[in-house]
């Protein structure tokens, strides 16, 4: 499968940049141009979630619409598109940005498709930024996922390295995009010392001389991280870490709950805490392994626009994968999740939609905010993947619905604050799947006490982080209906 998806994403990359090539002889006289800016106004249009919040995607706004009117065009409206100098631009001013930080313009609709598989560019590491102490410029980088057999994990990089330069210079809030990007880079190590103290005032960040050169390639993610069975106290317990929705990977993530069903498993932590979303479908598999006594019960809910009404559409707890295959459900009444801040879509979902269910036990930070779901649009009759128009390979990814749980709750867009809260710090990462790790401790405390910890138990001074918009995937932080 991977040797597959390798050969595709290759290929993709060949297409592209042929397609590429074309667009910008084209994009000369304007005709590709005004063509794209015509499917993202019209597709905005019929698909947008908040197209009643953008008055310029009213239906009245020019006396057209995209869906009866896909092809038609009036003289105010060409001279309305006629106004923006490219798709980009014109897509940025129909986003409803209070609400929509999540909407997104993609230039080549086969990175997505492929991401959707689990392939993308990559050298396997995942990692966070800080800023040094008492600077607001300076960073530094701490690696927080090394991917199974990535060229990373190849070269033997692990969790909790700690990175100061790239290529020999130091990391700013101004170079850092630079420095990151290329597919090729060397980080340059440093120690982290915590001198003693629990403030992280006088924390440093020194270079120790140690480097490794990465380059990204294509690789194609299981994201079936880790699938243990644990034991403490006598209570048989089941951790998986798991870091993507990937419709494509449902067989893993079922054998890793056949696993757990096998051992036995009475308690079951779920660790989303790298996970930024995926299929909605695959979220509902997860929740009836998770579960499994209330099929045909509805998990989830979409909402969609008034052109799109007629879509809204419910989700149900299954015993099946869509392959039909039985899924493997050890029918718990309560569940642990692991969060991060970019714990997105799917996962929020996970929690918000077993709630009205089981008991879920949130440990870690408050989640990233995000209920809708989104869709890939294609520059197409009636924008699906059939009759693509093949001058150009831009597609749409907006957000279309809003997804409930079965009481109509939302996420909020503040993000779904934890029972137990902890932040990870990079100076104490700790190993993964171990009590090592503070977040997965927490869980095991709370499992084998009597009672409920307290809350200012997992109170931690925390380094300041640096928000960074940097994406590891071009899908990362969406939800897709299926």
């Amino acid at each position: 499968m991977r040797k597959i998806f390798k050969n595709l994403f290759v290929l993709t990359i060949a297409f592209s940049l042929t397609l590429t090539s074309c667009f910008e002889d084209r994009d000369d006289n304007l005709v590709a141009s005004g063509d794209i800016k015509d499917f993202v106004w019209k597709a905005m249009n019929a698909y947008y979630l908040y197209n009643d919040n953008v008055p310029d995607l009213s239906n009245d706004r020019f006396g057209i619409n995209g869906i009866e009117n896909r092809y038609d065009k009036t003289e105010d409206y060409q001279t309305y598109l006629d106004e923006f100098d490219s798709p980009e631009a014109l897509f940025e001013t129909l986003k409803f940005d209070p609400l929509d930080p999540f909407s997104r313009i993609v230039p080549n609709y086969f990175d997505v498709l492929n991401a959707q598989q689990g392939t993308i560019l990559s050298n396997g590491i995942e990692f966070k930024l800080y800023f040094l102490p008492d600077s607001e410029t300076e960073l530094f980088g701490a690696v927080t996922l090394v991917l199974n057999n990535s060229v990373a994990y190849n070269l033997g990089v692990t969790r909790g390295q700690i990175f100061r330069a790239v290529n020999g210079t130091n990391l700013t809030v101004a170079n850092r995009v630079e420095l990151l990007s290329p597919n090729t880079y060397t980080l340059n190590f440093a120690d982290y010392n915590t001198n003693g103290t629990t403030e992280v005032d006088d924390d440093t960040i020194t270079l120790n001389g140690e480097s490794i050169s990465l380059t990204k390639e294509a690789y194609t993610e299981n994201p079936v991280h880790i699938a243990d069975v644990l034991n403490f106290s006598g209570t048989t317990v089941g951790y998986l870490m798991y870091n993507g929705f990937t419709s494509t990977f449902d067989n893993q993530l079922n054998d890793a709950f056949g696993q757990f069903q096998s051992a036995g498993v009475e308690e079951l932590i779920l660790d989303l805490r790298y996970n930024g979303g995926g299929s909605i479908q695959t979220a509902v598999h997860l929740a009836s392994m998770v579960t499994g006594q209330f099929n045909g019960q509805v998990f989830s809910k979409l909402f969609y626009n008034d052109n799109q009404q007629s879509q809204n559409r419910d989700y149900e707890f299954t015993s099946t994968l869509s392959n039909a295959s039985a899924i493997n459900s050890l029918n718990l009444n309560r569940v642990y999740v692991l969060t991060s801040s970019t714990s997105a879509s799917a996962s929020e979902l996970i929690i918000n939609s077993l709630r009205p269910y089981i008991e879920v036990v949130h440990i870690g930070d408050t989640t990233a905010g995000k209920t809708q779901s989104n869709r890939l649009v294609f520059d197409s009759p009636d924008f699906e993947s059939q009759n693509i128009n093949a001058g150009h390979t831009y597609a749409l990814i907006p957000l279309t619905a809003n997804s409930t749980n079965v009481n109509d709750v939302l996420v909020p867009a503040t993000g779904l604050v934890p029972d137990i809260p902890y932040v990870e710090t990079p100076g104490n990462l700790g190993t993964l799947g171990t009590s090592s790790d503070p977040l997965l401790a927490f869980a095991i405390v709370d499992i084998t006490s009597s009672g409920r910890l307290g809350i200012d138990t997992f109170e931690t001074n925390v380094i300041k982080e640096l928000k960074s918009k940097t994406l590891n995937s071009p899908i990362e932080g969406l939800m897709f209906e299926d």
